[in-house]
């Protein structure tokens, strides 16, 4: 490897939403916060968890309440 062109290695910080925080290391900056992590992300915990931040959900069963498929 070339010396002087790679970019600085170090620990780096995560934080997710759900509370849990890990160390990893990146070229990064120190600290990275995620919404969603291998904690509490559905496909590793088995867990169908639904995240609706903008009530998508809710104004499309309102939308839709009333219809009857011909």
């Amino acid at each position: 490897m070339k010396s002087d062109i790679h970019p600085p290695y170090h620990t780096t910080t995560y934080s997710c939403g759900c509370g849990a925080s890990f160390q990893i290391g990146s070229t990064m900056k120190e600290e990275i916060k995620v919404e969603i992590c291998s904690k509490c992300h559905p496909q590793y915990t088995g867990k169908s968890k639904l995240i609706d931040t903008e009530g998508r959900i809710d104004r499309f069963k309102k939308k839709y309440q009333g219809f009857q498929p011909k």
